[in-house]
């Protein structure tokens, strides 16, 4: 059979489960795919061929077992998996082989998931980039730090990939790559088996081919209810605009393309009004930065005293210039991130959702860096879900995307808002 590797997930499982095509076969075209494209991409890290053609067979004699019954996936490099290495492209950890699979593996394989391998990350999820490239034009970067997850939903090697965000590394390589990206509200995926950055803003995220595909996937991993879109077209959202105080360091094109959103979800009956950050946030970026590197000196530790002939140079400067990070001012941080969180939730009465830009612009040329996060890190922090949403390409022919942020717990509400705001666009 030919062009199942471009099947959905949710299309995908519904014919599996109706007998409509084996997962056996689904799971060999999206081998074939990548045997086909991925020595240019480079999206994967290794992969189970013979494992993951067992575990389709015995899907395909079984009865369903779950949402993602026979549906192959891909796991991001930090997370640990027990049938293949996890070396989180660091060459202190080439070989290592954990005895046991991440909580967030286990249950996707629970939920009838198939690991079809590990796909590329950046050094630690941090910024040393991985050999990936960017399937729309391997001259530019996928993003990252999840660069083969993105990069491998964009190339049609595999309906849904996990990835992590501590920054913007769900949201922007899903921008940069034309995907959907789920970053959920902080703590809704568990970390167990997950390479720790930061353990204030670490957060599990999926990646898929259409938000209803990622939607599944994360109501299989975290219990989140699968978002049904019956009553979209009942939908007027209210939506406050976010240009964030960083708004000059988007390109044009950019900033154009969101003007051009908000007057098309405007015609479409979405209550639209601007939302600016007040002065209460001034310190939201610092605090930011502050929490990541000194959580990230002390995850380092051992990585950073005993093998830091092994560091790239990218990650060392980084964490030689967080060391002098006091406790006090890491408190500091902690209590003003709190009080971010509770003046945004406040904030969130007068909007259903948020609506920003994912990235600054287009991916950029060349690998040697996955993009700035500026317009994802407080997000994080904040704890808030996020949703890219594909939003057509730039002066390059590169995607570009618009992320919708919603209250924290309320990651249905905001996928379904997202979906509307697809729909809208109908890109």
């Amino acid at each position: 059979m030919t062009g199942l590797n471009s099947l959905g997930a949710l299309d995908a499982a519904r014919k599996i489960a109706r007998r409509e095509i084996r997962s056996e076969d689904l799971v060999r075209a999206c081998l074939e795919r990548i045997r086909e494209r991925d020595a240019e991409v480079g999206a994967w890290v290794s992969l189970d061929a013979e494992g993951a053609l067992q575990a389709a067979r015995e899907c395909d004699r079984n009865t369903v077992g779950g949402p993602l019954h026979g549906v192959p996936i891909g796991v991001k490099d930090i997370i640990d998996t027990a049938n293949l290495p996890t070396e989180f492209n660091s060459p202190i950890y080439r070989g290592h082989q954990p005895r046991t699979d991440a909580s967030c593996v286990a249950i996707a394989k629970n939920a009838g998931a198939i690991v079809l391998g590990k796909t590329v990350t950046t050094e630690f999820a941090f910024t040393h980039p991985g050999k990936t490239r960017n399937p729309h034009h391997l001259a530019y970067s996928p993003g990252g730090s999840s660069s083969g997850s993105a990069a491998a939903v964009a190339d049609r090697m595999v309906p849904l990939t996990i990835g992590t965000q501590t920054g913007g590394s769900v949201i922007r390589p899903g921008a940069f790559c034309g995907v959907v990206a789920i970053k959920p509200s902080f703590n809704t995926i568990n970390r167990a088996g997950v390479k720790s950055q930061s353990e204030s803003l670490d957060t599990v995220g999926v990646f898929g081919r259409s938000i209803e595909d990622a939607g599944l996937f994360l109501h299989a991993l975290s219990g989140v209810p699968a978002p049904d879109f019956t009553p979209l077209q009942f939908l007027t959202p209210t939506i406050g605009i976010c240009r964030t105080p960083h708004w000059d360091r988007a390109d044009k094109a950019m900033q154009d393309r969101l003007e051009e959103v908000v007057t098309a979800l405007a015609r479409a009956g979405a209550v639209i009004s601007n939302y600016a950050l007040d002065r209460s946030f001034e310190h939201v970026y610092a605090d930011q930065e502050v929490t990541q590197m000194y959580e990230a000196v002390r995850a380092f530790a051992c990585e950073y005293s005993v093998h830091r002939s092994l560091v790239s140079g990218t990650l060392l400067a980084r964490l030689d210039a967080a060391v002098h990070h006091t406790r006090e001012r890491y408190n500091i941080a902690q209590q003003r991130a709190a009080g971010y969180r509770a003046r945004i939730a406040a904030d969130f009465d007068a909007f259903d959702a948020l609506l920003t830009i994912s990235a600054p612009g287009e991916a950029p040329h060349g690998i040697a860096t996955t993009g700035n996060a500026e317009f994802n890190r407080i997000w994080t922090l904040f704890g808030t879900p996020c949703v890219n949403v594909p939003a057509g390409v730039g002066p390059n022919g590169l995607p570009l995307g618009v992320q919708v942020v919603g209250p924290y717990g309320a990651d249905n509400r905001t996928m379904m808002i997202a979906e509307w705001v697809r729909r809208t666009l109908d890109v």
